[in-house]
Formats: C-alpha cells, structure tokens, sequence
C-alpha cells in the first residue's frame, strides 16, 4: 500500500466517524492540517508529536468546538524529534517523519479510542488479527492499572490475556511534550512485535516540578508512524526502502554511483581514495586530510549505506525545516537544522559528490510532498537559505582545515577550541578526521563544555580569560566569516593593549575583565585614575608599532604551573584547568632573555597568526567602572 493511499484512508475513516465499530455525528473527525515544525509551545524546540498544536484544548484554554465545530480531530502532522539524529542510518531511526493521530477532547474515551485503532488497522489496512498485540499501563506507587483497558482489549476486542501486556510508567506512560503539559497512561497496538500505535489517554498535567493533577477534561491523544507503517505495508526491511524514500534513494545513487560502492580492501596507499575537498577550499587550505581507512569488503559497503541513508534523511528534514521558516544559527532550533546541513557538506566533501545535492532534493521534496505540504512549494526560497549556508561553511572548513592538520590527536580541549573557533563541532571531527577523535568520548566534551560555563559563571566573560566567539547558550558572537575574522583581530589585539598598559603605567597593571564583539573590544584593568590624553596616545602607538612589527602569535600547551614558570601572565588562576595553552606574541624565548616574546599569557584563543593581520588599532573611548577599574573601548581599522 503506497503512502498516500495510507495517509488518505486514514483521514477518510476518521472523518467519516469510523467504520464498522462505531457510526453517529459525535464521533465524526474534523481533518486539521498539519502544524509547523516551529511550535508556538516554548517548551519544546521543535515539533515532536501531532498533539502539539492540541495542546490548549486539552487544557481547557482553547474550545475545539469554537475552532473546528467538533471535540474530535485528525491530522497527518509533520514532526522532529532531535534525540534521533546519532541514531539515523539504521533500518528505522529518522529526524523528520509524519504522524498519523486522531484526537478527543472531551468527547469519546477509551472504549471509543481503542476499538478506532483496532478496526482502521484490521479492516481498512487488512492486518490480520493474529498478528495483534498489545501494551496498556500497569500502574505504580503514584497511578494505579489501567485495568478499563485491559478489559476492553481482552473482553470487547478479543484479544487472549497473553497478548496483553502490563507495563511500567516508563514503557507506558506518555508525556509530556517539553517540560510541562497533558500527560497520561497509554495502551500501545503491535503487529508481528513491532509498536505501529500509541494511544493516550491524557488525564494528567504535569507541572514543571513533575509532580502530576489530574486535568478537569480527559482528553485521546493517538499517533502513528507513516514511515513505520508503510514498512509493514509495503513488505520491505527499512523506511529507507519505503516509497517516502525511493525517489531521494534513487536520485542520490545515480548522482554518485561510486560513493557507495566498495573501496577495494587491498589497495595501497598511492592508490587509496584522499578526502579531497573538490575545489570547495582554496589549495592553501590544504586538500586532503586523511587516506581513505582500509576496511574489509562486507565492513566498507555498509559503512557506505549507512552514509546514503544519513544524506537521505537530512536532505528531507532540513528542506522541511527551511519550508517552515526555521533558519541556520548556532542557538537552539536554528543550531538542529545548522547541524543537519553541516553533516550533509561534509559527506560531499568526504565522498566526493560533485552534484548539488541541495538542488536536486529540493526538486524532489517539492514533487513528492507539495500536495500536503504546500510551504515545500517555496522551492527557490528554501534553497538561497541552504546555498547561503552552504558558502559560509566552506569558508569555515577552509580555515578550520588548517587547523585541524597541526595535531596528530585531538583532544576534548583542543575539540571545544576548534569548536569555538570555527564553528565546526565535533560530529563533524568525527566525520573528517575520525583517526585524530579515535580516542575521544562524549564524555570528555562533557566535561569541557561544563567545566567552560562553570568559568564562565564564576565571572570570566570567556573560556580562560580569553574572548571564544561562542556563549553559554550556544549563541555565536560573529554571524558570518567576515565577523568571526574581526573578533580574532580583535582578540589578539587585546594582548597587544595589556601589554602597552603596563609599558606606559606599570608592571602592577592586570586585566580585570573583558569583552569582543564584531563591532568592538572592551578592556578593564586596575587602574585609579583617568588616563592622560598624551598616556593613551602613547598606548595606542605602542600597539600600532607593535602590530606593523609583523610579529608571529603562536602557541604552546603545557601544565598552569609550567605556565607560570615560563613567565607567561594570567588572571583568575584558580579556574583555569591542569593544562592550558600559553600564548606568545613575537620571538618565543624565556622571559629575561633576549629576543623574548613582548606578550606571553595563557589564554583559550582565537588569535591571528601574526600580528599585521589585526590592522590599525584606535582607541574610542576611556572610562571609570568602579572603584580603581578603569574601561578602555577600542576598534581595529
């Protein structure tokens, strides 16, 4: 049965109030369309389920009968879930996938609901009934058995008391979607030990203390997979097989019909495949990171089926996602969609597909789904947003490529400072250079990631002192390329102007705080005076001079204590970890020797490579912040 027969029985039958099992004008369903992925609910990111858009009926602060002259809807809704994205590449996990669900708010219960589920799947998908089983909710400390659905699936439906199984809250139990909303026991259906159905019956509300009251009006809440039914449907292994897929399958193995072919297992060096980066990145960037790994025939072919499915399914998602209006950004919804794309260009750089796969799959996307998905009409606006994103990330591989061949392994530190950096996070490590992340664990990003916000609650404005172009909430500082190479000049150039305070004010001068944007730098040290006009000329100057010195910034990791005994400055000491990386601007020397660096200080990066690159230095503007702090504003030219 082909998916639009399946999507189009469903909404008849439930329109039509049901089949055999039930007739009459109250229980006839009203078809809603489906909602955005971007959900006007602020507890979750996305749209994860068909009852999302329900959710203010179910709670009483929408009327259904006002809004849609029915208690009873149905839908075919678009939905996300994020916590599948690792899991994409087997034979059912998805981001994107459409729920079948019909939908009581005060109307009928669960005699209703689940005799709907039984007959739609017996009678009108031709399921035969020996193949049925079921799930309802055993009950525990806080809710007792769901004993009502026991009884109607074992008395009314037929079903033996061995074909019904108890479950815990875990297992049977839904909800809610985010942090708080409608919530209740379920009873789930499966065919041949697969769980095609979920049905809810939503009496609670869960407040955002989990703790649980019961709702005034119990309300059904159903959904079922397309992509999963269409598996059964259409007798196939995986949805990738399904014809939700077939069209994008088809299109991406004819356009790079090599890329998922085994590599021979015995070729040798000179001859195995590079990661080219296929003109996408200048040549100075460095072409080639990695020779292809020599796996086994059997190992290397499903590695590549693995990678087919991934395009497939981020293609699909990101075009949806776009259609809706959600945009790449380094925060939240905008970071998913970000991520999703990101992997797209990174499997066509690593296997070397020369076609635009964006262009092909919107066309696609739009041939399949406009019928039901008006928005995927959008076709050329949804592909300058994925263009526009496409050029910023190959300007950020091209620099992040550079970076990423000086190590010969890569740390969790050396990980989050490329993440900040360059915006390149590490599933994408993972994909272009996966021999130096071999032995990092999600564990250990973790722990850096946490250990970077508790800096930064202590009171360090950025990672170790320093001005990394990423914030706690996961918010870039730069927008584009062009802005991330401001703030890098910008923070080099910080090192530069403590430097000078403490030529023209003295040794005791330290840094006390500080802050970079694409548009300027902020820098606070101790200091109980305002600066004389011919002082800060003079720091200005010295800046400038050392800047037209050509100086190269480089940089060298080592214990805090090493730090300190090479001379090298650094400030709230207390958080930083057991190893950082030491800073030096100039000749790297030890302190009091000839030709020593004229900066040195630990600090968490970015930096130019030389200091001609950071261009004029200005200072805008001086000021008091408190009691022996002063302010100075500067921009680079």
């Amino acid at each position: 049965m082909a998916s639009e027969e399946i999507r189009k029985k469903f909404l008849k039958f439930f329109s039509a109030g049901g089949g055999s099992a039930f007739s009459g004008e109250d229980l006839v369903h009203k078809i809603v369309p489906s909602s955005s992925l971007i959900p006007d609910d602020p507890s979750v990111l996305l749209t994860t389920a068909g009852m999302q858009q329900f959710k203010p009926y179910y709670i009483g602060k929408a009327d259904a009968m006002r809004d849609f002259g029915s208690k009873n809807v149905c839908s075919v809704q678009k939905c996300f879930r994020t916590s599948d994205i690792d899991e994409v590449g087997d034979e059912t996990h998805l981001t994107f996938f459409e729920m079948l669900g019909n939908f009581s708010f005060g109307g009928y219960w669960k005699k209703e609901a689940i005799k709907f589920a039984y007959d739609f799947i017996v009678n009108e998908l031709g399921i035969d009934r020996g193949r049925i089983t079921a799930t309802v909710f055993g009950g525990d400390n806080e809710i007792s058995e769901d004993k009502e659905s026991f009884r109607i699936w074992h008395e009314e439906i037929g079903l033996s008391k061995e074909k019904i199984k108890k479950h815990s809250r875990a297992d049977n139990f839904w909800g809610p979607t985010g942090n708080e909303g409608p919530c209740g026991p379920t009873t789930e259906i499966y065919v041949d030990g697969v769980e095609i159905w979920n049905v809810v019956f939503n009496e609670y509300y869960q407040n955002p203390d989990k703790s649980l009251r019961k709702l005034e009006i119990s309300g059904v809440d159903t959904g079922m997979g397309l992509e999963r039914l269409a598996v059964m449907l259409q007798g196939v292994k995986s949805v990738f097989e399904t014809d939700l897929f077939e069209p994008l399958i088809s299109k991406l193995r004819e356009v790079a019909p090599t890329v998922f072919l085994p590599a021979p297992a015995s070729a040798d060096s000179s001859s195995q495949r590079r990661l080219h980066l296929a003109g996408r990145i200048p040549p100075s960037a460095g072409t080639e990171l990695r020779p292809a790994p020599k796996l086994p025939h059997e190992i290397q072919s499903a590695l590549h089926e693995k990678a087919l499915r991934i395009l497939a399914d981020h293609l699909r998602s990101s075009i949806f996602l776009v259609a809706d209006g959600l945009r790449p950004s380094n925060k939240e919804a905008g970071y998913i969609l970000r991520r999703l794309l990101r992997r797209i260009m990174v499997y066509e750089i690593k296997y070397d597909i020369h076609a635009e796969l964006f262009v092909l799959a919107v066309d696609i996307i739009k041939k399949q789904y406009a019928d039901w998905y008006p928005e995927v009409k959008k076709s050329k606006e949804i592909l300058d947003v994925l263009m526009e994103e496409k050029t910023k990330f190959e300007k950020a591989v091209a620099q992040g490529v550079k970076e990423i061949n000086k190590y010969e392994k890569i740390t969790a530190h050396d990980a989050f400072y490329i993440y900040e950096t360059f915006g390149l996070p590490f599933e994408l490590l993972q994909e272009l250079v996966p021999e130096k992340v071999r032995d990092l664990k999600k564990e250990d990003l973790e722990a850096e990631r946490k250990k970077h916000q508790e800096i930064s609650r202590a009171g360090v404005e950025k990672k170790f002192g320093g001005h990394g172009l990423v914030l706690d909430t996961g918010e870039l500082k730069a927008a584009n390329n062009e802005e991330v190479e401001k703030v890098i000049r910008f923070h080099t150039a910080t090192h530069l102007l403590q430097q000078a305070l403490r030529d023209v004010l003295g040794p005791e001068i330290h840094q006390m705080g500080s802050d970079i944007n694409p548009e300027r730098m902020r820098f606070d040290f101790n200091f109980n005076r305002k600066l004389t006009d011919e002082e800060l000329k003079k720091v200005e100057s010295i800046v400038n001079e050392e800047i037209q010195k050509d100086l190269p910034v480089s940089f060298e990791e080592m214990t805090f204590e090493e730090a300190k005994k090479s001379g090298a400055r650094a400030f709230f000491k207390e958080k930083y970890p057991d190893r950082v990386r030491v800073y030096s601007i100039g000749p790297d020397s030890p302190v009091g020797e000839e030709g020593q660096p004229y900066s040195k200080e630990v600090c968490g990066g970015p930096h130019v490579s030389n200091t001609l690159k950071i261009g004029k230095f200005k200072i805008t503007k001086q000021e008091a912040v408190g009691a022996g702090t002063r302010r100075i504003r500067a921009v680079v030219e």
